[in-house]
């Protein structure tokens, strides 16, 4: 509950803790609040995509924040933050799991517009707007994080942000499809996520 209540507390936690305990036990909650999201969004089409998209979910997640981690490192040494690798993997761990807490804050809407509606444009564009609160709370909670750090210019910080936001999203679209069904879990051919919308989910908008 520190994550939501009491952030200070957690950043007294991460510099107190000179293990990555508390790290990782904060990636493996997200992990765990993430995939039961996935269940969610897979309920969508139901059948194998149930389990599909909650691996797909979860682990694509996780794997964006590994991409980042180490721009984030080198964006906050050069805004003048005293960090180490294992000050920013607290860090990132932190906001990997408040952004799976408030995604399963979602679930029960989620689940009523996934049970009662066959429309994936709405759907779609119903979770595409859960990602982006999430992530805005949760990259948030960075900026507290950070200011402990002190940061001198943030304006790398807020290039790094937009950099997670955009790989999340490109993520969710290599990993596609999420919502839909295919005859093939991946997808066989390489597409940008601005594009992939376009064609299978605003097209669909009558």
């Amino acid at each position: 509950m520190a994550l939501l209540k009491s952030p200070a507390r957690l950043i007294q936690a991460l510099h107190a803790d000179k293990s990555v305990k508390l790290p990782v036990g904060l990636s493996l909650f997200g992990l765990a609040a993430l995939a039961c999201y996935g269940l969610i969004v897979g309920s969508f089409s139901g059948g194998h995509q149930v389990w599909i998209a909650a691996l797909k979910i979860s682990l694509g997640t996780l794997t964006s924040f590994a991409i980042c981690l180490p721009s984030l490192f080198i964006f906050a040494c050069l805004s003048g933050a005293e960090v180490s690798v294992r000050s920013v993997l607290g860090i990132l761990s932190a906001i990997l799991a408040l952004t799976a807490l408030l995604l399963v804050g979602f679930v029960p809407v989620a689940w009523v517009f996934s049970q009662s509606t066959d429309s994936l444009a709405f759907v779609g564009a119903l979770h595409l707007v859960f990602w982006l609160v999430a992530m805005g709370f949760a990259l948030r909670l960075l900026e507290r994080l950070l200011e402990t750090l002190q940061i001198r210019d943030w304006r790398h910080i807020k290039i790094w942000m937009v950099m997670l936001i955009l790989v999340s999203l490109q993520m969710s679209t290599a990993l596609r499809p999420l919502l839909g069904k295919s005859d093939s879990p991946f997808p066989k051919d390489k597409k940008f996520f601005i594009t992939h919308w376009a064609e299978h989910v605003f097209n669909a908008v009558p």
